[in-house]
């Protein structure tokens, strides 16, 4: 069940809660919004936020697993794979930027509109814009500039939609909140495929119909919800310094804020590796007649199986109060998958696969989010601190095109690509342990 939601429209703050271990806030919490959240959330503001989570992957899923492979096939079949990985990774180039840069003035913005609000509603439009400049692209820099743009909204969406859970969730309910905003990654990647296989219209209409999505499902958490406002005496302080050192979070002085970044980088890692060529695999591996069909039979495994970890892994880390265990566990899990797909390149493989995958990321994504709050540097500077963490989740997709085409070309093809795929995942379930402010 969703959660109960604090009521925050003219209520005196409570007393701040005890910080996480790790955090060391440089900034007292004197406000509302800056202090440590005490009062649970409620279940209308958990599915809003949720809504519009969905509405950011569904932006940036439905394009990467089916708008851009379809759109580049047909642009030039035979370097499909190269081009994709070309557009993916500039556009993940555009994310590493600008994700902490929204980040960091969300933090800082005064408006009687809170400050994450302004933020996710702007970037849905320009996200929107964006997907509907890539549709119309009829070559390589027009289908490019496109997607940058694209990513530029979207990323600023994203950094308004991560923080609330950050500002307004008490430590007790943050895995299970996580959960529901989480799975919203694999569910955005199950309606994207529908939105495209089953409604039809080709390309451009799938691209079209993916804006209009992204916008409307940010809406109700925008105009259903209010949220604290900042006082501008209580601002961080900004500046074109302060804005780029920002992207530089000391890990000598916060380890554990450290080792979450690159636990996070290499589990990410493992996952752009393992779906980058999906479609491609179904094709030339599994050699199924219909791989569109197949990626949208496999996410809709996927996504079953997560949601049936998802929430019940938040819940058991929620009283328990551990983070680090379900982590490991969900790598593990992940690797496994990998390794099936390393081996046995046949439809009911694949199958197990995503289903052991679903299982093992629906851990991932309410566990770690909440362990990933528990180590922010400074109540402060939550949004721009989550941004360097999502650089975790973009820098991935730059550097594995350069890393999946050698693999499959040069080290064993699809099974090479799988096993490496298995042994990163392997290795960021190792250096969880490293984190030691969190259980």
């Amino acid at each position: 069940m969703f959660l109960e939601e604090a009521e925050i429209s003219g209520a005196e703050p409570r007393a701040a809660a005890p910080a996480a271990p790790a955090a060391q806030p440089t900034t007292p919490p004197t406000t509302a919004a800056l202090a440590e959240p005490v009062t649970p959330v409620r279940a209308g503001w958990t599915a809003t936020l949720s809504l519009a989570s969905l509405a950011v992957f569904l932006g940036f899923f439905t394009p990467i697993q089916i708008l851009l492979p379809l759109q580049l096939e047909q642009l030039d079949p035979g370097r499909k794979a190269e081009l994709l990985a070309w557009v993916t990774g500039t556009g993940a180039l555009v994310a590493m930027v600008v994700n902490p840069l929204a980040g960091a003035l969300s933090d800082r913005t005064h408006s009687r509109y809170g400050r994450r609000r302004p933020w996710i509603l702007g970037g849905a439009l320009l996200g929107a814009a964006g997907l509907l400049v890539t549709a119309g692209g009829h070559g390589l820099p027009g289908i490019t500039a496109g997607w940058c743009l694209a990513q530029t909204g979207l990323n600023a969406m994203l950094a308004g939609v991560t923080a609330p859970v950050a500002d307004q969730v008490p430590l007790s309910q943050r895995a299970q909140v996580s959960g529901w905003t989480g799975i919203s990654q694999s569910l955005g990647l199950v309606v994207g495929a529908l939105l495209v296989t089953l409604v039809g219209g080709g390309v451009p209409a799938g691209y079209a119909l993916t804006a209009a999505l992204t916008v409307a499902l940010a809406l109700p958490f925008v105009l259903g919800h209010r949220e604290p406002v900042l006082p501008r005496g209580a601002r961080a302080p900004s500046g074109r310094r302060v804005l780029l050192t920002g992207y530089w979070v000391s890990p000598r002085r916060h380890p554990d804020f450290g080792w979450s970044w690159l636990t996070r980088f290499l589990i990410n890692l493992g996952n752009a590796l393992g779906t980058l060529y999906l479609l491609y695999y179904l094709t030339d591996a599994v050699h199924l007649a219909s791989p569109d069909q197949g990626v949208l039979v496999l996410t809709a495994v996927y996504t079953a199986a997560a949601l049936l970890t998802a929430i019940p892994s938040g819940l058991i880390s929620d009283r328990t109060g551990r983070r680090k265990r379900p982590v490991v566990v969900s790598c593990l899990t992940m690797a496994a998958a990998a390794v099936i797909l390393a081996l046995w390149h046949s439809w009911p493989a694949t199958m197990a696969a995503a289903a052991v995958l679903g299982a093992g990321f629906g851990i991932y994504l309410a566990v770690d989010q909440a362990l990933v709050t528990q180590v922010l540097p400074a109540a402060a500077d939550r949004a721009k601190d989550l941004g360097v963490i999502n650089i975790a989740n973009s820098a991935p997709q730059v550097l594995a095109p350069a890393l999946a085409a050698p693999l499959v070309a040069h080290l064993g093809g699809y099974t090479g690509l799988y096993l490496a795929t298995a042994a990163v995942t392997l290795l960021a379930g190792a250096l969880v342990h490293r984190i030691r402010g969190v259980a």
